[in-house]
């Protein structure tokens, strides 16, 4: 009907019928719900009803029925539909739209209440208009709404006119999308009288509608300010090479506050699909960019140097020899399993010169012997939490106020401070730097931004003790920045007991109840929101009943791991090792600007023999090249890599069989100096050295600046990596999945024309992943992508796929949080699940290899009796044999 003109028909027909003397509302009230029906299907109801002068005619109409209730609920049925355009919206308010409605919808009677709904639903649509909003404040028809309110409140206690409440309701959450109207509503005491009457709907379900409107509008009209900081730069700084000062620049003062705009409202977020939305307006669909190989970034005689990092490819092959640090001295073991030993943690160079090793990294971590189901989502706990924020501010009575721990200054001692937590997190990636006593036993949390930053507020990571047995503690980190949170999804903190570990418990488990993430009062600046003003930070909250009183606890964001454990770790492996079958050599690949070296592994097969068949087999090994941490904060992409580095120099036959078909080479930690630091997403200049590869440069981001230096290098002899993954954290999805690259299936998104004459490609790219979805229990391919995103471009994936050309360079991204799929549906990952994901990744390597690549009849049979590929192995001879 609506394309074949019926608007414009029914909108021409209401204005003859409308406009003679005596209106036939036998003919006009038909034709109103008619054009109400309608109007509702055309976008461009609007624009037809200004250009047909509709607009007055309907108003007139209402005007002249104030008192014939049925005639009226008729006429405001389609100025509801007329008010969903914000022009025509517009000139309704202009024409006197809301002086008619608040005619109808006051002063309070519960008499024609079907009629003082449609109203105030009229009125909640003019009211998303800016201009009208202005026009109505100036008006005082905001403290008339919440009069109105009041009043509706207190009269409706049968619950029979929810819709009238939750209409006024709405009208104010909307009025209050400009500051003028909040500053009125603060002034007009509006947070106390919503926070009160919504205490009288807690209990009823039947309310939901009213308390949801409310926790909306009161989050809203917070009075927003800054954090409770000198500054939002790092507590720590560091002198970048070259630069004049030794101190990062900080700013004192925040920037001015000003938004007029609309204020973006979260909803109860109780629906995972919006963990699933993506943007395709990203994708790059420039087919040169797509598939150009730059030259190199650097001159050619730079890549020499290299070649001391490959000495599995010299003619002089020797097997090595243990490795020994350049002094001579040998590590000392880092406790991975319980008990005994000491850390090397004190070679490590930090910037506040760490003194104090965190318990669990001196004492170790082993999994608890059970897995944790995802949290389920207590109903209504995030306005539940936002009334209790209100609640500090109209009633500062119960609030303390109190600062127990302070990076910036002097935290105050047990005898300042008694009967509070004591916080504590100058350690090894501790990251906690404020910490005030709210209430008696609720604490607000601030975290540290990245070095050199002012930003990047998610890691957390911190020690806590003198606390009571049996008491509920509410812990709010207050800063944290992005818009939603698997916390939303059944995440939970992880903490570790010294007691429960002194009992023989030393595990980091899942802790928390009441969990959720929502948007608060505090405003960021713009330099720490992309220059966007007026955007908000964000809580995690979460409420802890520690296991003992008086223990000493440690809770993080994620599993911990450091820097020094990873190098206690490696040495670990390098004692254990067989060394007549693993070749296991561990180099520095450069130092850091902070001075930790960063460690280069190979691992491979020792061969054979000596003779020179065997060598050359060695040498001719295909490589495959890991790295992981490039972003401090992930650190499950540590325990995913310890999973692989472990497997691989195991004694297991598939570790072995592995080590004869590959050499792989080895970053297990790209960032040592964010996550010594503590940071989440940068090094110690500043920059996510995840972004920073098309031009990495050699002072600034020495890591990868050498990584890619050595994978131009394995190009440059024709030993190109056959597999590139990076290893990651993803914080908002759940599963493990790849990222890859893919020419057609980029353009084929993006809505590009592809021509296949043109734009030849392997699909080979799938080939891991899908190999990995059977292999892998935490692994789901439907989660992954092979999409290049122009933001993207200067990553390591797409960098490596496009300049150093490896078809099979991939991201793999590790949920924080569970598996929504397969045999770990339902519950929460841990450090085991973690681990063995990167033992199977290395199965998924092998049989990879035997799928798709050349390989020896020798290995292949070796493979056949370890994996029961029989049947695959021999359609892939066959066909090769074709």
């Amino acid at each position: 009907m609506v394309s074949k003109g019926g608007s414009e028909a029914l909108l021409q027909a209401l204005l003859n019928v409308a406009q003679t003397a005596q209106p036939d509302y036998s003919i006009l009230l038909p034709l109103l719900r008619l054009l109400a029906k309608v109007g509702q299907r055309d976008r461009k109801f609007g624009l037809k009803v200004q250009k047909l002068d509709a607009i007055d005619v309907t108003l007139s109409l209402a005007r002249k029925n104030l008192t014939h209730h049925l005639n009226l609920i008729h006429c405001l049925w389609v100025l509801r539909v007329y008010a969903s355009s914000v022009s025509a919206g517009t000139k309704l308010g202009i024409n006197g739209a809301m002086e008619l409605l608040f005619k109808v919808i006051t002063p309070y009677t519960k008499k024609h209440s079907r009629t003082v709904r449609a109203a105030t639903e009229v009125l909640a649509a003019l009211l998303k208009s800016k201009s009208n909003s202005r026009r109505a404040v100036n008006r005082g028809y905001l403290c008339e709404l919440l009069r109105l309110y009041q009043d509706w409140h207190r009269c409706d206690a049968s619950n029979r006119y929810i819709h009238v409440r939750r209409g006024l309701l709405l009208c104010l959450k909307h009025i209050t999308n400009i500051r003028s109207a909040r500053e009125t509503f603060l002034s007009a005491r509006g947070l106390e009288i919503l926070f009160t009457t919504a205490q009288d709907c807690l209990d009823s379900k039947l309310l939901d509608p009213i308390v949801t409107t409310v926790a909306q509008i009161l989050r809203k009209c917070y009075p927003k300010g800054p954090l409770p900081l000198a500054t939002v730069h790092s507590s720590y700084s560091f002198s970048l090479p070259g630069s004049v000062s030794s101190e990062s620049p900080r700013a004192v003062l925040e920037d001015g506050y000003e938004d007029d705009g609309e204020e973006e409202v979260e909803k109860d977020l109780d629906n995972e699909d919006l963990e699933h939305k993506e943007e395709d307006d990203d994708l790059e669909t420039d087919v040169n960019k797509l598939s150009s190989k730059p030259g190199l970034d650097r001159p050619e005689e730079e890549l020499e140097q290299y070649e001391a990092m490959c000495p599995e490819l010299s003619l002089a092959f020797q097997v090595q020899q243990r490795c020994r640090e350049p002094n001579g001295t040998r590590r000392l073991k880092w406790l991975v399993y319980p008990r005994g030993g000491q850390s090397r943690a004190g070679s490590t160079k930090s910037i506040p010169d760490y003194r104090v090793l965190a318990f669990p990294d001196f004492w170790g971590h082993q999994p608890p012997p059970y897995c944790q189901s995802l949290l389920e989502r207590k109903y209504g706990v995030q306005r539940a939490k936002i009334f209790e924020d209100v609640s500090r501010l109209i009633q500062p009575s119960e609030v303390i106020d109190r600062v127990v721990f302070d990076l910036d200054g002097r935290s105050p001692s047990s005898t300042d401070a008694p009967d509070c937590l004591r916080f504590y997190s100058k350690f090894e990636s501790g990251n906690l730097r404020k910490a005030t006593q709210v209430r008696k036993f609720e604490y607000d949390l601030i975290l540290n931004s990245d070095v050199n930053s002012v930003q990047h507020h998610q890691w957390f990571y911190f020690e806590v003790s003198a606390m009571k047995p049996a008491v509920p503690y509410r812990f709010n980190i207050i800063n944290c920045e992005k818009v939603n949170s698997q916390f939303n999804y059944g995440m939970q903190p992880v903490m570790y007991s010294v007691k429960e570990a002194l009992q023989g418990k030393p595990h980091w488990i899942r802790v928390g109840s009441d969990i959720c993430y929502y948007k608060n009062h505090y405003r960021r600046r713009a330099a720490t929101a992309g220059g966007a003003r007026g955007k908000s930070y964000y809580t995690l909250t979460f409420t802890i009943t520690f296991p003992h009183g008086e223990d000493v606890c440690y809770l993080a964001y994620h599993y911990p791991y450091t820097y020094s454990a990873l190098m206690s770790h490696l040495d670990i492996l390098e004692e254990t090792r067989n060394p007549k079958k693993v070749y296991y050599r561990q180099q520095t690949l450069c130092q850091t600007l902070g001075g930790n070296p960063c460690p280069l592994l190979t691992i491979t097969a020792v061969p054979e023999s000596k003779s020179s068949d065997d060598l050359e087999q060695f040498r001719n090994r295909p490589y495959v090249v890991l790295m992981a941490r490039v972003h401090p904060g992930e650190s499950n992409a540590s325990w995913v890599m310890k999973g692989t580095v472990e497997f691989l120099v195991s004694g297991d036959p598939i570790a072995e069989l592995l080590r004869k078909c590959f050499i792989f080479k080895i970053i297990p930690m790209l960032n040592p100096d964010g996550v010594i630091n503590g940071n989440h997403r940068c090094s110690l200049s500043g920059d996510d050295l995840n972004r920073q590869w098309l031009a990495p440069s050699c002072q600034l981001h020495p890591t990868i600046y050498h990584t890619k230096g050595l994978l131009y290098y394995l190009c440059s002899v024709g030993r190109a990596p056959l597999v590139f993954c990076d290893y990651h954290g993803h914080s908002q999805k759940k599963n493990v999945f790849l990222y890859g690259c893919s020419i057609k299936e980029t353009l084929w998104q993006a809505g590009c024309t592809v021509n296949t004459a043109v734009v030849t490609e392997d699909v080979g790219y799938r080939t891991l992943p899908k190999i990995l979805d059977k292999v892998a229990p935490a692994f789901v391919m439907s989660s992954c992508s092979f999409l290049v995103e122009k933001s993207r471009e200067s990553t390591a994936r797409v960098v490596v796929w496009r300049e150093i050309g490896v078809l099979r360079s991939y991201t793999m991204e590790n949920t924080y949080c569970g598996c929504s799929h397969g045999l770990y549906k339902g519950l929460q990952i841990g450090t085991r699940e973690l681990e063995e994901m990167g033992a199977k990744f290395c199965l998924g390597l092998l049989i990879l290899q035997l799928k798709s690549l050349p390989c020896s009849k020798k290995l292949m049979a070796q493979a056949a009796a370890l994996l029961d590929l029989e049947e695959e192995i021999a359609d892939h001879w066959a066909q090769r044999s074709e």
